[in-house]
């Protein structure tokens, strides 16, 4: 099995922290979108996206 990415953890400039999923070839395809108080936080954060959406649909919505 092939490596599908990392998660990273991290601290952002304004203290908060985040996690965004990087990709083998360096390319950011996924991220919080939020900050979180603490690095345990932004944890559960990444628990919660593997957990509810392993094998999610994709809906293509109409243009506005």
């Amino acid at each position: 099995m092939t490596n599908s990415g990392t998660f990273e953890v991290y601290r952002d400039s304004a203290g908060e922290w985040r996690w965004r999923l990087v990709a083998t070839n360096g390319n950011i395809i996924a991220d919080s979108g939020e900050g979180y108080n603490s690095k345990q936080g932004a944890k559960r954060g990444i628990d919660s996206v593997r957990r509810n959406a392993p094998d999610a649909d994709v809906e293509v919505l109409p243009d506005s």
